[in-house]
């Protein structure tokens, strides 16, 4: 960085992607999605704790091919939730389906190695080279971009390359001269290993050489069924199918009463694994592409047929390139290449779920397990709704065309009739329902969709939906919440967390029924929405669960977190704020925005040992009892907005985003859970935060971009401007919105939709003359 007089010069942040501009900002060139394209680096989140992956897809793609690089047991595979950690040196292999940035791991779907040499069929150790079909890596020759994945593999030096459409993942693999190569399949593995994850599988090899399969596990979602068809650009020149189960030995001759494995055309079995030959000409890489359906081989088959009929890797890499600069060119960015490295990585991020779960004719598998036909809609699975529902799904609405949003929700109503319950997902992915994490947020991710005029559903069906999840008696504690208007510690764990997160779906319900004209409902569940004051303990000032009788649980720790205390993953010191629809309500319960005010400078100031939580694998990123990495924490910093001391809430989100957030592998403080962190991020760059949503507010903070503009869905420009921002520069002076003095802390979703500007005049000192007595503040159903 170069200082001229009194302007910074911010030097170019990525080759040939930008340009300098008087004000000494690099702008982005007229094709804004490349220069997205550039700055995004798939390799942040893939250390620590950030659980992300650096392999192939496109926006919201069904095939996510990605290298796995360590294949750990159940008890011990946290750390490897997405398959890929950054600080391993070995590859396993290259899966199909990945989480992105998970606290649970599964998927790893239908792995593929390329091999030379001796043929090996088991992965190996890790520690010992050579001793499987495992390779050693460098980060020195491997390259990841959006929709594009490439590495060496040192023990088989092999080159390879991975790219993907919406349903297929193609392999180029370049084999060195004069050595033996083989391609295993391996359908034994995934990222939530055990003995008996596999309940079955089949592998067969098709006359004209199409090798088709399937697979049924019963992992973190029971009974999942996927399958499969690959193709080689060659043919083959042999291949052998094994089960390991029962070959004993399954190398060089067949079992008694068998085919030789070299000649089986067919197996099935629990512990499926094959091996093909491949000889590619002098100088030409071998090829292979794979499809996956939730329905059948044969529309696996149509799936290839229709997405990848020929074998142009380069321009399957170059349509993936065109979608996802499409979907990044949404937000045209300045900055620094720091700062563009970190934004459109996590706007990278937030495309990459929910994703696809449909076949290219339409047809999808539910959580009945039967097959259905999607009409006039896609369908999408993959809702880690506990997470996603409070930024991610309120981001996809600014930067994705409505119909996407209209196909999540489409998606979850069609999930709702096809439940053996009855009620709308709770966090599902394939189609199946997990059952994880706590709350119907199914229902704030409609309500939000119907107030801001998406509405390509049929809201009746909606509102009913969400009605009957709300009221689902043997979930978590709801016949309890219903009859007392708290959930029971004595009956229910996590219990105070659950009244308070019931409490704010319940004021989303109330939301869309009152915007229905449904009063009756909107009456019933307003007055469910205040559930939340059962919780609020007087005495202590802390939210805590009651038992049946209505005295508090004791013995009382504050900072006790864990599965048998009264939150999810969290303890009084985070949950305690959780009460977005009414902020002014919860202010009065601390006798004051003062009193709140103090309470939330003693969360962020406390001076705490991580200890502490090392048994609570999710709470990370902690600065005092604030714990980033994980989301009861995430609209905590824009509450000072809500007691009318915007600049404390400017000050704590400076201190949240330079601490928390980087452009390198362990750059986030925890799992990104399915984007959730990402979107934080993205909108508190842009100057603003939906801590409410379904109140169509956003919570004003303070930008980190001198400039950005987003690219609305309906063809207008919402640009936010910056002046004089940099680090010396971290309080806003004044706020104009288009040209005007906004003398308020929040942003209406209307006046984004209009197009215009947001300009935020940056200053070294708080301004502490714009309090709550000059603004006015954000939406609280009480005030």
């Amino acid at each position: 960085m170069k200082r001229i007089g009194t302007k910074v010069l911010m030097l170019a942040g990525i080759a040939g992607a930008g340009f300098i501009v008087p004000n000494g900002v690099i702008a982005a060139p007229a094709d804004v999605g490349e220069a997205a394209f550039r700055a995004v680096d798939p390799f942040i989140g893939t250390g620590g704790e950030g659980h992300t992956f650096p392999g192939a897809t496109v926006p919201y793609g069904m095939i996510q091919l990605s290298p796995d690089t360590r294949i750990q047991p159940r008890k011990d595979g946290y750390g490897w939730a997405a398959g890929y950690r950054y600080d391993d040196t070995t590859i396993v292999g290259f899966s199909h389906t990945h989480f992105s940035g998970t606290g649970h791991s599964d998927l790893g779907d239908l792995l593929l190695m390329p091999t030379t040499g001796e043929l090996k069929l088991e992965r190996g150790d890790h520690d010992q080279p050579r001793s499987g079909y495992t390779s050693r890596f460098r980060h020195a020759t491997e390259t990841a971009q959006p929709g594009y994945y490439a590495v060496t593999l040192d023990d088989h030096q092999v080159s390879a390359e991975l790219t993907a459409s919406a349903r297929v993942g193609m392999h180029r693999y370049t084999f060195p001269a004069g050595k033996p190569g083989h391609i295993v399949l391996d359908l034994r593995t995934s990222m939530y290993d055990y003995p008996g994850k596999i309940s079955w599988s089949r592998l067969r090899v098709r006359p004209d050489g199409t090798v088709t399969g399937f697979r049924e596990t019963r992992g973190w979602a029971p009974g999942r069924q996927l399958y499969f068809a690959v193709r080689f650009s060659q043919p083959f020149t042999g291949h052998q199918l094994h089960n390991t189960e029962q070959d004993i030995p399954y190398k060089g001759f067949p079992p008694p009463g068998e085919k030789d494995p070299r000649q089986r055309a067919q197996i099935e079995g629990r512990q499926l694994v094959a091996a093909f030959d491949v000889a590619p000409a002098a100088g030409q890489p071998a090829l292979v592409k794979v499809a996956i359906s939730p329905v059948s081989e044969d529309n696996a088959i149509a799936n290839l047929d229709a997405e990848s009929p020929g074998w142009d890797f380069d321009g399957l890499r170059a349509s993936a390139k065109r979608q996802w600069r499409d979907a990044l060119g949404a937000v045209e960015a300045h900055g620094n290449r720091a700062q563009l490295t970190s934004f459109y990585t996590a706007l990278y991020h937030t495309l990459l779920g929910p994703t696809l779960f449909m076949d290219n004719d339409g047809r999808y598998r539910g959580p009945d397990n039967a097959v259905h036909q999607a009409d006039g809609w896609t369908n999408y699975s993959t809702f880690s709704l506990w997470d996603t529902y409070r930024a991610l799904h309120p981001l996809t609405t600014l930067v994705q065309p409505p119909q996407r949003t209209n196909d999540f929700v489409n998606s979850l109503l069609a999930s709702r009739r096809e439940s053996p319950y009855g009620v709308l997902p709770v966090w599902s992915f394939h189609g199946l329902e997990t059952w994880c994490m706590i709350g119907y947020h199914a229902a704030p991710v409609i309500a939000d969709a119907y107030m801001k005029g998406i509405r390509g559903y049929d809201a009746e069906e909606a509102l009913q939906a969400m009605v009957a999840s709300a009221n689902y008696g043997p979930y978590d504690g709801i016949a309890a919440y219903r009859e007392l208007g708290y959930v029971p510690i004595d009956e229910e764990g996590e219990a105070a967390s659950k009244t308070l997160e019931y409490a704010y779906d319940d004021w989303a319900i109330a939301r869309m029924a009152q915007a229905m004209g449904k009063t009756d409902v909107a009456t019933e569940f307003t007055r469910r929405a205040g559930h939340w004051k059962h919780a609020f303990d007087p005495a202590t000032g802390f939210m805590r669960a009651r038992r049946r009788d209505g005295a508090f649980r004791e013995p009382f720790d504050p900072a006790a977190s864990g599965y048998g205390t009264d939150y999810t993953e969290g303890n009084a010191w985070q949950y305690s704020w959780y009460v977005p629809q009414d902020v002014a309500g919860l202010a009065a319960m601390h006798g004051g925005s003062d009193a709140l005010l103090d309470r939330l400078d003693a969360v962020f100031d406390a001076n705490v040992d991580p200890s502490v939580f090392a048994h609570m694998e999710d709470i990370t990123g902690l600065i005092g009892w604030y714990a980033h990495g994980n989301e009861p924490s995430h609209h905590v910093a824009y509450l000072y907005a809500y007691a009318g001391q915007p600049w404390r809430t400017q000050a704590r989100l400076k201190q949240i985003m330079d601490t928390q957030y980087a452009p390198r592998p362990d750059g986030l403080a925890g799992n990104d859970d399915l984007g959730q962190m990402s979107a934080w991020y993205v909108f508190t760059t842009l100057g603003f935060y939906p801590v409410t949503p379904g109140s169509n507010q956003y919570v004003l903070g303070r930008p980190f971009l001198p400039r950005a503009t987003l690219h609305l869905p309906n063809g207008k420009r919402f640009t936010v401007v910056a002046d004089a921002l940099d680090d010396a520069h971290a309080y806003v002076g004044s706020v104009t919105l288009n040209g005007r003095p906004l003398e308020r802390t929040y942003l209406e979703h209307e006046e984004i939709l209009a197009g215009g500007e947001l300009r935020f005049t940056m200053q070294a000192a708080p301004d502490k003359t714009r309090t709550g007595d000059r603004l006015g503040l954000p939406y609280s159903m009480s005030r």
